[in-house]
């Protein structure tokens, strides 16, 4: 399902940026561009990294 229209980014490539380690919003804006231009689609990206980060945690980050 594309989610940001304005970059053409579908939810399959923000789940995949979250395994590749990004773990906010601010690092999938940087990787695809989500939000950066009408900002229509923050909100949907922000829950599909949220739902993303709680199946496939990030052990990375540093406790």
């Amino acid at each position: 399902m594309y989610v940001c229209l304005c970059h053409a980014v579908t939810d399959t490539q923000i789940k995949e940026a979250v395994s590749q380690g990004d773990i906010s919003l601010a690092d999938v804006k940087k990787r695809l561009g989500v939000g950066s231009q009408c900002g229509k689609c923050t909100r949907m990206a922000g829950q599909i990294i949220q739902r993303q980060l709680d199946i496939e945690p990030n052990y990375y980050e540093v406790a």
